[in-house]
């Protein structure tokens, strides 16, 4: 095997570019982090990388062992990242958001060796690694690194086929998987976002990418920063998307290109329109999930491409699908076709190649005799969910899209959140996308309930944009979307909350949501509007 690795990576790009920008953190940031506005070029980064290997070598930190990092955006996740990696060591990214029962699964279940954490998280760390059994040291950037739990092990160089990270799902339908992630799989998202070209160009040496996500996360951490990190540009990561402060970060930051999911682009649209919307050097906006009726207004009114893309945790870029070229089919929930290096199916129920424009599961490989390479290794100590996600050769997604005519990919739903509703299939996000347009509903999830009659019914959770909203609301929201979609797609139970469960993505949390709307249907809370729902002659 080759013997590039991360940390091998970035210390080749930081002796190629010294001075260059490596990572900006920005005043906001900074602010809310307390921690210092700077521009740290590759020189400085490799500088403090160097420093906190040594420290870990010399604690008898070495290959075998993982160390969890609880770091939110900062710097120090970096850094500490990197400079395990120079040791054969693996990380496990913590989301700041999760808490005791949730913490103390993924530390046993990781079998973690050591967990780097906020000083204001470390009590919680600890208590919840001694609920795990496994009682590792738990310590802030600022203080001393102490030994290993299990003892030390032998640093090694390490190769593509090394373990770099141990990455959960955000667990939006369930219990979170710990996906075993190699250097192979960062490089190679490095390297596609470099190849990609199209719209999603990259230039050697003067990109400036800014990203809201979070590097805990799939996107950020293996996408942005490799990107980044493969041809010599600066990355600059906020603390989180700030909406009000979005395209003064854009300006202030001189971002070339930024990274979205989500609700992100509606809640910029719902902005007052300015006469700086298009005063900014941005190129193009890469992600996923934007509003379809939205994205035409929005790329007229900011003057900048959002540029559709399909790919999972497990997947990486040896999957990753893109709309990145002309002509895009703006309007629609197109996000592009695959590329010549990677093989697509769509399934329907019964394993069979779907019609054009039907909907069905998709199935991904990367072409050539390494069908698996740049995805994730494997399911942590499940090869039997490991087997299913890969039963005869494909990796099976969970995702609903359908194939048109000429071969482009349209998204329709995951699979579980597809409500069967007397013999119709419904998808979840399909109705939320309809119902988060109304002008009462700042946001919508919509789950199944059971029916007596009909199997399953539509339930909407609904925030509303202001608070009081009760049953002259439910029916008039009900009645503007029956003249948008089919009425068997329209919710026939309503109910208002004050938030949905989301992930740090900004995504629902599918199996929380599931939860909150049989809690709301117990206690009597929704809206009873099946009547509405007729077919129309």
């Amino acid at each position: 095997m080759p013997a590039e690795t991360v940390y091998s990576r970035f210390r080749a790009t930081a002796q190629a570019h010294g001075e260059a920008p490596f990572l900006e953190v920005l005043e906001e940031t900074a602010r809310i982090y307390g921690i210092a506005a700077e521009t740290v070029s590759y020189a400085q980064m490799l500088g403090r990388i160097e420093g906190w290997r040594e420290k870990f070598r010399a604690a008898g930190y070495g290959h075998g062992h993982r160390v969890g990092l609880l770091l939110q955006n900062r710097p120090s996740f970096l850094e500490i990242w990197f400079a395990l990696n120079g040791l054969g060591v693996s990380v496990v990214p913590i989301n700041p958001d999760l808490r005791a029962s949730e913490l103390t699964y993924i530390i046993a279940h990781s079998e973690m060796n050591a967990a780097v954490a906020l000083a204001a998280r470390v009590d919680e760390l600890e208590s919840a690694a001694r609920e795990a059994g496994r009682a590792i040291p738990v310590f802030a950037p600022d203080g001393p690194v102490p030994a290993p739990f299990d003892g030390p092990r032998h640093a090694i160089a390490g190769d593509t086929a090394t373990e770099c990270a141990l990455l959960y799902t955000s667990g939006t339908t369930g219990r979170p998987k710990g996906c075993v992630l190699t250097n192979e799989y960062y490089l190679h998202s490095g390297n596609w976002y470099r190849d990609a070209g199209g719209l999603i160009s990259l230039r050697r040496g003067c990109e400036r990418m800014l990203t809201p996500l979070p590097v805990f996360h799939m996107n950020a951490m293996a996408v942005s920063v490799m990107a980044m990190m493969t041809v010599g540009g600066c990355l600059i990561m906020l603390d989180r998307f700030h909406p009000a402060s979005w395209w003064e970060q854009v300006r202030t930051s001189r971002a070339t290109c930024f990274h979205y999911l989500g609700v992100m682009p509606s809640m910029l649209m719902g902005a007052p329109e300015s006469g700086r919307d298009r005063e900014h050097g941005a190129r193009f906006g890469f992600g996923a999930g934007v509003d379809k009726a939205l994205h035409a207004p929005f790329e007229e009114r900011f003057g900048v491409p959002l540029l559709e893309a399909w790919a999972m945790t497990e997947t990486g870029s040896g999957g990753v699908i893109c709309a990145g070229s002309e002509p895009r089919k703006i309007g629609t929930s197109c996000f592009g076709r695959p590329g010549p290096e990677v093989e697509i199916r769509v399934v329907d129920a019964e394993g069979q190649d779907a019609a054009a424009d039907m909907p069905g599961e998709l199935l991904v490989r990367h072409a050539g005799d390494r069908p698996r390479f740049g995805f994730f290794r494997e399911y942590l100590k499940d090869p039997q969910g490991t087997a299913e996600a890969w039963a005869d050769g494909w990796f099976h997604t969970g995702d609903i899209v359908a194939r048109d005519a000429d071969g482009d990919l349209h998204f329709v739903d995951r699979k579980k959140n597809v409500i069967r509703r007397s013999g119709e299939n419904i998808a979840a996000v399909e109705v939320e996308t309809v119902l988060n347009r109304h002008p009462l509903v700042r946001q919508a999830g919509v789950a199944a309930t059971p029916d007596a009659v009909r199997g399953d019914e539509v339930a909407a959770l609904i925030v509303p944009r202001e608070a009081g909203s009760g049953a002259a609301a439910a029916e008039e929201i009900v009645r503007w979307a029956l003249e948008r979609m089919a009425y068997y797609k329209v919710p026939g139970w309503v109910a208002f909350v004050d938030a949905l469960p989301l992930t740090a993505t900004e995504k629902i949390q599918r199996a929380a949501l599931k939860t909150l709307v049989a809690g709301t249907m117990e206690a009597g809370a929704f809206h009873d509007l099946r009547h509405l729902k007729k077919r129309q002659v």
